[in-house]
């Protein structure tokens, strides 16, 4: 089978592109709007992109009507976000806060998703999860230039919580321990349990 993309129409490559490229690992991103109301939402096209200075990008897809998400609105007018990493006990909340809620109205409070505050950056962070990561906007670019259906944020980290419970001995990530989600196509996702180990050659 053989799929000329330059052929697809816009729905048809987002399908193919995402039952392929799996899993995805999920940013619950967290923010605040300048009116102080938090706002939660997950994006699976998502990925760290540099190390010197740390930093992920999170793909912000705009809305159907072209509108842009409040995810977007918040973090380009405060600088500041939270990208969680979503734990497979708390993959029916990230479902939860993917729902489309009226401007104004915080996930957080309709979906009942305990919050908690963070240390460098004002929007709150979520209880509970494996790892936060607080960041600051490092910048935003709108793609594709002519005619943007996404903006892609670059997000530096400052701070990090990762939860002890998810630790070895040695201090190291036990991926076993950490049991995320990652995004399938559709509507089904996998969970970080089933692990393997190569080493890499010299």
């Amino acid at each position: 089978m053989q799929l000329d993309f330059t052929q697809l129409a816009p729905l048809d490559a987002y399908r193919w592109l995402a039952s392929t490229v799996t899993p995805r690992p999920i940013a619950w991103v967290s923010t605040l709007s300048k009116d102080g109301v938090s706002n939660l939402a997950p994006f699976s096209f998502f990925q760290v992109i540099s190390d010197n200075p740390p930093t992920l990008l999170v793909n912000i897809n705009t809305r159907d009507n072209g509108q842009l998400k409040d995810t977007l609105h918040n973090v380009q007018d405060t600088g500041e976000l939270v990208i969680q990493l979503v734990s497979f006990e708390q993959a029916e909340a990230m479902n939860a806060s993917a729902a489309w809620l009226p401007h104004g109205v915080s996930e957080f409070e309709k979906c009942g998703i305990a919050s908690a505050s963070s240390l460098r950056v004002r929007a709150p962070r979520v209880q509970g999860v494996p790892v936060a990561f607080e960041c600051r906007l490092a910048e935003v670019q709108p793609y594709p230039r002519a005619n943007p259906n996404c903006h892609l944020v670059f997000a530096e980290v400052l701070l990090a919580h990762i939860d002890d419970a998810v630790l070895t001995e040695a201090g190291r990530v036990d991926p076993q321990r950490l049991d995320l989600v990652g995004r399938l196509g559709g509507s089904a996702y996998t969970r970080t349990r089933e692990t393997f180990n190569m080493v890499r050659p010299t």
